[in-house]
């Protein structure tokens, strides 16, 4: 039956569809949980802290052990990880279901977090391993596209499992998942390695980067309740800088280092993973906090958060695919600062939100965010793994990953530490909405900077193509482009594809916004 399945003409469309269950998964853990926190929070009685280690301690064991993950996949077999991933999480979740108190429901999302971190780098280095360049694109884009439709899906799931079956019925679904995948998996799935050189673990590197990392998100958080200058939160932060300054050191001088820093000396890679880093760092704040602001403030239910967040969902759906495939043809760096700038733009507009806001009010926010991340999200992961070679595509995608998730751990932290130093102990609304707003503000300040970064460094994926061979002038690489059947991917061409293509969208969603409003009222 396997040899049926896997032929030639669709051994990849299979592969790809065995991981993206995998990555569904831990997509749709990560939006149902935010939905769920309120009702979390009034039943096991936990503080607006431990509501963000929830979330934090799950992307903070996600980010610390993802380059372990890389390296594990490519020593022992990428499948093989996958598997082990796949059975870590679904232990977990199921231990996550079961928790009596926040103190052990934090626990197994920082166990969940260990299983992610196994899986995640796979499923994308699987891909790098399986397609060709000229198809990776779109291949990333069907990735994103999966993940996207777990985080669209994820809110009103999570709403309507939270209302009607209880918070713990969120992470009861992770298990026959698991159970699929991991069957799909031995079926479906070729075993890849790197077989290039020598490998071995970095046991010092991980360990220095994990503390440094939990050192720095414990600073964060815990100035909830302690003081910015209290010697605990000063002791965090230095421990921080020492242990992540030791891990760069670290990392300079072992012969095979966890994270292989030559990589960085592309300049596209190293843009790529600051601009990854920025865009969660300002966004992951939003479905955390927009959640507790919709259901706390607005006085929404579950289910009526989860459909508030559809037209930003269903948005990232629709046009992760479309972002994939104007990469592989127009280049990253246009796209990318386009989606920065949207993003921008939302985080400014959520800032202004009041006390008493209608649905309505939340639309054009959740619009520009649900176009502006995939156009970021996307084409920065094509452009990153475009200059990595295809036996470290492991250590490439889970550098590509630990970026997205320390920036989203840190921004869940950030976030919070502003909006307690604004709040000042205060329960009313107003305050938690000036909090809310100031934070919205750092957030657009940051999302700004990453795409001056996506501007400046980014190149097109033709550029290291060609690395090594004679600079053409101008109309010399035009003409080339138009000879290859590429476009110039100039910003105003790039704008005007994406708006052509967005007319068709942009009217689907604002469909769905009224069913969201429906549900909502």
């Amino acid at each position: 039956m396997r040899e049926r399945l896997l032929t030639s003409a669709n051994r990849r469309r299979w592969t790809l569809a065995a991981v993206s269950l995998g990555l569904f998964m831990i997509m749709l853990d990560n939006t149902v949980v935010n939905v769920a926190l309120p009702s979390i929070q009034r039943d096991l009685g936990a503080r607006l802290s431990e509501l963000e280690w929830i979330v934090s301690g799950y992307a903070l064991t996600f980010a610390a052990f993802l380059l372990t993950g890389g390296k594990l996949a490519d020593l022992l077999g990428r499948r093989r990880i996958f598997v082990i991933g796949l059975a870590v999480f679904g232990g977990a979740s199921l231990a996550c279901a079961l928790a009596p108190g926040a103190g052990f429901l934090i626990g197994a999302r920082v166990v969940q977090g260990v299983g992610a971190a196994l899986m995640n780098p796979a499923t994308l280095s699987i891909i790098t391993a399986t397609f060709p360049a000229r198809q990776r694109g779109t291949a990333i884009g069907i990735w994103v596209g999966v993940s996207a439709t777990a985080l669209a899906i994820g809110p009103l799931v999570g709403g309507l499992l939270t209302e009607h079956a209880g918070w713990s019925s969120i992470f009861y679904v992770n298990v026959p998942i698991a159970a699929v995948a991991i069957a799909a998996s031995f079926l479906l799935i070729d075993e890849s390695r790197d077989t290039s050189r020598e490998q071995r673990l970095d046991l010092p590197g991980l360990v220095s980067s994990g503390l440094g990392l939990f050192a720095l998100t414990y600073a964060l958080i815990e100035t909830n309740d302690h003081g910015w200058t209290s010697g605990r939160i000063v002791g965090a932060f230095a421990v921080a800088a020492v242990s992540l300054a030791a891990f760069i050191a670290l990392e300079l001088r072992q012969r095979l280092p966890m994270l292989d820093l030559s990589l960085f000396r592309s300049g596209t890679f190293a843009g790529a993973n600051t601009v990854l880093l920025l865009v969660t760092l300002a966004m992951f704040g939003i479905f955390f906090f927009v959640s507790l602001y919709m259901q706390n403030i607005l006085g929404y239910s579950a289910v009526q958060a989860g459909a508030a967040f559809l037209p930003l969902t269903l948005l990232v759906v629709l046009v992760a695919p479309i972002a994939g495939r104007l990469s592989d043809r127009l280049g990253s760096r246009a796209l990318m600062t386009i989606g920065m700038t949207l993003v921008t733009v939302q985080l400014l507009y959520f800032s202004r939100l009041g006390v008493h806001e209608s649905f309505w009010a939340l639309v054009p926010g959740m619009l520009l965010g649900g176009v502006g991340m995939p156009l970021v999200m996307t084409p920065a992961s094509a452009a990153a793994l475009s200059g990595v070679p295809v036996d470290k595509a492991g250590v490439g995608s889970a550098v590509l990953n630990t970026s997205r998730q320390v920036g989203g751990s840190i921004g869940i932290a950030l976030m919070g530490a502003i909006m307690a130093h604004e709040i000042g102990g205060s329960r009313a609304p107003e305050s938690f909405v000036h909090g809310l707003s100031v934070a919205l503000i750092v957030a657009a300040a940051i999302a700004a900077a990453g795409a001056l970064v996506a501007l400046t460094t980014i190149r097109s994926h033709a550029d290291h193509e060609r690395v090594g061979k004679p600079r053409l002038g101008r109309a010399r690489r035009l003409k080339r482009l138009v000879e290859e059947g590429e476009s110039p991917a100039t910003p105003a061409v790039v704008a005007g594809v994406v708006l052509a293509a967005l007319i068709p969208i942009m009217v689907t969603v604002f469909a769905a916004a009224s069913i969201a409003a429906h549900l909502a009222s």
